[in-house]
């Protein structure tokens, strides 16, 4: 039966009815009122975050470890641009997220009134879709087909901009119950017809490889125990982009490492020679792909993908399905096992032989430092002391992103928060924000480094007001490390303010904003630094003095393909000559 409320108080209960525990954001002027309403409840928990850009990363953060959607609230004008950030960043990585905007008055809309701002022009572009919503009866629906939006299909960003005369005013809220079905409908089962037809290659490849994305990860736990059991039936050789990370654990006999321009040297040269690939969730963008004409060139492609304008966008695929990867993976086994579970099976072991060679080549290898921490070392020392226990981990965006992607292995989906398609600095601190929130006593871990940190450090105060006990791990070049990387490389070591001279003493900050800060420059420290770190029950600013000069690789350089990866130690060049003759 529906009920009359005050628009607010049909936002606030409109969220409970969907199971909303946690909201991120910021009061202003133009949400009072429904900052009242939150005020005057305790089944939703708001946490205040310092700038709406990070109550928009906490979001995705929330939504990437948990499968559920994440919710904010901003005000108007500047509240709302402040969150096109991170609503492009969700958009760009299919993240869920629920942006609950204020807006002025009806009646002033259209008069450059105080904090106005066209939020749903602004938005248009960043979100999957948006509103403006004018009537307080029809706040409701819209709230809850907003969340089925979010989340059906390709998840991704949805904003819902609110006049404050309509959070005032009184309507009817008929409650999820009362909804209208809604007329958004993706496709979720698999054409059999192409299923069949993947199916069939699928038989007959003799040099294969499963490549993965995050679809894999959004579609739930479901699809990635689907993967594991055709990964191990078939016994093909298994890559993932950035975002897949985890849906294929990285302890796995098959698993050949991250894929790209900084991915593994046998991924990439798996994906050059293979005859058929299997792309499960994944949308085949330039990190992945390279030089566009050279990617994949001897293989037949498979392409699963919720979204049927990622088929055939940036390549070209010869069996399209689209569907949800649970779903099509379920049916892609039950019809592989009725046909009699068959693979080519010595032709694939031959191909693991040549796998194998390229494996010897110790892509991730780097020069040990007795004096200096090599970044590499940092991350290689924190997953010796984390793994196995209850971790997620977060990062900021540069090289160290790269090398945590590198070095430290994932298990299980949803514990690796990146930002992989935007590329979003600051994105990191604000994310691990979101994550503490959703899982209290897990261990949350920030790797980042100086520069990107300080894009949104001001969320340590978050962190310190809601004893959130996420540690910081700062690696502490002093250097705009990628960019200086590719101005190493690409500019004539024409170092163009890719370094910084006025950085904080990062231990004294810490202790300004009422949390531990650690500081450790020495390589023999870092073990009982790092141990000191995961010991204390609060948050943590790790200061990891690394080596400023580090170059991430391997690297695939712009617009080349995958077997022109460049590899940083020299002594391997000749292996890796060899082994690249393989498939010449």
């Amino acid at each position: 039966m529906s009920r009359e409320k005050t628009g607010a108080q049909i936002v606030v209960q409109a969220l409970k009815d969907q199971g909303v525990d946690t909201v991120f954001g910021y009061p202003g002027g133009a949400v009072l009122p429904i900052y009242d309403e939150i005020f005057q409840q305790n089944d939703i928990r708001h946490i205040l975050v310092r700038h709406e850009q990070g109550a928009a990363h906490a979001a995705e953060g929330y939504a990437r470890s948990t499968g559920k959607p994440g919710v904010l609230l901003v005000t108007s004008g500047p509240g709302a641009t402040n969150a096109v950030t991170g609503l492009t960043d969700a958009l760009m990585d299919s993240i869920p997220i629920i942006c609950l905007s204020g807006q002025v008055p009806t009646f002033l809309i259209g008069n450059d009134a105080f904090q106005e701002a066209d939020t749903v022009g602004i938005t248009r572009p960043c979100t999957k879709h948006n509103w403006l919503a004018k009537d307080p009866s029809k706040l409701g629906e819209i709230i809850h087909e907003a969340f089925h939006v979010a989340t059906s299909g390709r998840p991704g960003p949805v904003l819902i901009d609110i006049p404050k005369d309509v959070q005032f005013a009184s309507g009817r809220y008929a409650g999820l119950k009362g909804a209208k079905p809604s007329h958004y409908q993706p496709i979720m089962k698999g054409d059999i017809a192409m299923i069949e037809e993947a199916v069939v290659l699928i038989e007959t490849a003799e040099r294969p490889i499963i490549y993965t994305g995050g679809g894999v990860v959004n579609s739930g736990p479901g699809a990635s125990q689907l993967l594991r059991e055709l990964v191990a039936r078939t016994g093909f050789p298994i890559t993932s982009t950035l975002m897949g990370l985890g849906c294929y654990p990285a302890s796995g006999d098959n698993w050949l490492g991250m894929l790209g321009m900084h991915g593994a040297y046998e991924a990439n040269l798996a994906m050059h020679g293979a005859d058929v690939m299997i792309c499960i969730g994944a949308r085949f963008d330039d990190r992945i792909t390279g030089l566009v004409e050279a990617f994949s060139p001897k293989s037949k492609k498979i392409h699963i993908d919720i979204d049927p304008s990622s088929i055939n966008k940036n390549i070209r695929v010869d069996v399209p399905i689209v569907g949800d990867v649970g779903h099509v993976l379920e049916d892609m086994l039950k019809i592989w096992k009725a046909r009699g579970a068959k693979t080519r099976a010595e032709g694939v072991k031959k191909w693991w032989g040549v796998i194998d060679g390229w494996r010897a080549v110790d892509c991730f290898g780097y020069a040990p430092s007795k004096t200096t921490i090599k970044p590499q070392y940092a991350l290689q020392r924190l997953e010796a002391l984390t793994k196995g226990r209850d971790r997620y981990v977060t990062t900021e965006v540069g090289q160290h992103q790269m090398w945590a992607a590198q070095y430290l292995g994932f298990e299980d989906p949803n514990r690796w928060m990146t930002s992989g398609g935007l590329g979003t600095m600051g994105y990191g601190l604000p994310a691990s924000v979101g994550v503490q929130i959703a899982h209290p006593d897990a261990l949350v871990i920030n790797v980042a480094g100086e520069a990107s940190w300080m894009m949104n450090m001001q969320e340590m105060s978050t962190a310190v007001q809601f004893r959130l006990p996420v540690k910081q791990f700062i690696m502490n070049n002093e250097r705009l490390g990628m960019v200086r990387q590719w101005q190493e490389l690409l500019h004539g070591e024409r170092y163009s303010h890719s370094y910084s001279e006025a950085l904080p003493d990062f231990v004294k900050l810490a202790d300004a904003f009422g949390c531990k800060g650690i500081r450790c420059s020495d390589p023999d420290g870092l073990d009982d630094a790092i141990e000191e770190m995961l010991a204390y029950d609060g948050p943590v600013i790790f200061d990891c003095l690394v080596e400023k000069h580090e170059n991430c690789f391997p690297m695939i350089p712009s617009g080349k393909a995958h077997n022109e990866m460049l590899l940083g130690a020299a002594e391997t060049a000749g292996a890796i000559e060899n082994a690249g003759a393989v498939l010449v």
